[in-house]
């Protein structure tokens, strides 16, 4: 089964937690900043708004309150009536200061157009309702987080002087001013102080004050908005989150609870679900899950396959030892004891090979698991192999070629001694095969980004039908003129085995003349050229 792979650029998991965190998050810190920015608005609007208010009385008192072009002093006869009429039908509170620094008029205590205002009081034993007890608590929190206006105290006593207010002083020296203070209750008041002016020079202070109240009663209601905003969006996430869990905590738990039926199970009626509709890692992990307990499956009837091969490989040389030593015992003549303990030898050595030759196999998956893969220049790893048969006489008749040993081009990543056992497995196959005096021709090549390698023969090639079996284990087509049991059978599957686990492929055919006349076997082998 080909292995699947999984690359995206943002996870879809990864948008759907970032997007459920940030919904509430941005909700409230929004509120709170807004809270902060719409409070400081409001302020500064009925600050401006009362400047203009306090530029224009003073304008009129500097006009009309006066003795005369050469007056220095306010009188306050008029000045009075001005501040009732302009002053009076607003809330806001003027008060008049001399150039000497004292008060000398207040709109508080001045007659004007106002009315009684009749406002019930609470009674002594009042218990504020569970309700009134929750918002007060709730503005309490929301005052901890909103930023406070730092505010000096403000000052309002019947003998209060300029010297007591900057902003007052400011004004007697000639320039607008304003200042925030807070009252002994904690409410802010907004004091503007403007000179009083008759060709430039200075006649006095005003003091135009406003409270802010009804500011505050606009933020709390903002505020209670931001709560019934912050609950539904609260509301909102859990939803979410249901859903989130819905979306991650339920498909783990299900493939959790079948990968333990699996572990548990006896046969194969347990599988892990495959999500196919998903295409998140939830789906990626199902399915790759689901693979590998297939891949699991496989590999247990792999290797009950392997040991049934290898009983039926041992049992063979066994019962003709069998045999053997039951003839022995039943005959006395030297030449026919001669033979068979010849067959004895020969089953003995043969046992050795296949136990070699299986333990080689058995431990084949742990070496490939664990081996060290390093980069090797197949070009120069294969002409070492082919001198080192030249020279040890391993093929004094039959002639190998490899031209091709240029270094630096031929690059694969691999583990070296099973990269080397696969040459040598096929190298020897194809001298086995190939009649004396003849060729076994090695060729390599770079194409598409893979290195392949090409050994051909000489000898009868392969059967139809048989070029997909020769891989298999313990399968043995060898030549007349070899003796019986020279081969275990298991050198191709070996080396089947470490190509594909390097990632590559192998395969055999035929070499046929223009005649389709079959000239010998030729085993191509492919690897992926190693990235620079």
């Amino acid at each position: 089964m080909a292995p699947r792979h999984y690359t995206r650029g943002l996870s879809p998991l990864m948008v759907r937690i970032m997007f459920v965190n940030a919904i509430a998050l941005v909700i409230l810190v929004g509120s709170v900043l807004y809270l902060n920015e719409f409070r400081q608005n409001l302020i500064s609007a009925r600050t401006e708004s009362l400047s203009v208010q306090a530029s224009i009385i003073a304008g009129a008192l500097g006009e009309s309150a006066v003795a005369g072009p050469e007056s220095i002093a306010i009188d306050l006869a008029p000045a009075r009536q001005i501040i009732v009429r302009l002053v009076g039908p607003t809330d806001n509170r003027a008060r008049l200061f001399a150039t000497s620094g004292g008060m000398i008029a207040d709109s508080l205590f001045l007659a004007g157009d106002k009315e009684l205002v009749e406002e019930p009081l609470r009674q002594i034993d009042y218990k504020p309702s569970l309700r009134e007890q929750a918002v007060n608590r709730l503005h309490d929190l929301l005052d901890t987080i909103t930023q406070d206006i730092v505010a000096p105290e403000n000052i309002d006593s019947p003998t209060v002087r300029a010297e007591d207010l900057t902003e007052v002083q400011r004004a007697l020296e000639g320039a607008l001013s304003s200042q925030l203070r807070r009252r002994d209750d904690g409410e802010l008041v907004i004091n503007v102080a403007v000179p009083i002016q008759r060709f430039r020079r200075v006649l006095g202070a005003l003091l135009l004050t406003a409270q802010t109240d009804d500011i505050e009663t606009i933020v709390r209601a903002e505020q209670m908005l931001t709560v019934k905003v912050f609950i539904g969006a609260l509301a909102l996430t859990i939803l979410l989150s249901f859903f989130l869990g819905r979306t991650l905590v339920r498909p783990i738990r299900v493939l959790a609870r079948a990968a333990e039926r699996v572990r548990r199970g006896i046969g194969r009626e347990e599988s892990i679900p495959e999500f196919a509709d998903r295409r998140d890692e939830i789906g990626d992990l199902s399915r790759s899950l689901s693979d590998m307990t297939g891949a699991l499956y496989n590999q247990i009837d792999a290797v009950e396959s392997f040991a049934a091969d290898v009983a039926h490989e041992i049992k063979n040389p066994l019962s003709s030892m069998r045999s053997a030593l039951e003839t022995i015992q039943m005959t006395d003549k030297p030449e026919v004891k001669e033979k068979l303990l010849a067959i004895l030898q020969d089953d003995v050595k043969r046992i050795d090979r296949l136990i070699t030759d299986i333990s080689d196999a058995s431990r084949l998956d742990a070496e490939l698991t664990r081996g060290q893969t390093q980069t090797l220049d197949l070009g120069v790893m294969i002409a070492t192999l082919v001198d080192a048969y030249r020279t040890t006489g391993k093929c004094d008749t039959i002639d190998i070629q490899f031209n091709d040993d240029e270094a630096g081009i031929y690059i694969v990543a691999g583990i070296e001694p099973r990269l080397g056992q696969v040459w040598r497995n096929l190298i020897d196959n194809a001298i086995s095969f190939s009649p004396d005096d003849g060729t076994v021709t090695v060729a390599i090549s770079v194409a598409n980004r893979t290195v392949s390698v090409q050994i051909e023969d000489q000898g009868p090639g392969v059967p139809a039908g048989a070029e997909g079996k020769v891989f298999d284990r313990f399968y043995s087509e060898r030549p007349t003129k070899e003796q019986f049991g020279g081969h275990s059978g298991l050198g191709l599957a070996i080396s089947k085995q470490v190509i594909e686990a390097h990632g590559g492929s192998i395969h055999v055919e035929n070499c046929l003349s223009d005649e389709a006349k079959v000239l010998g076997a030729r085993f191509i082998v492919t690897l992926p050229l190693a990235l620079a």
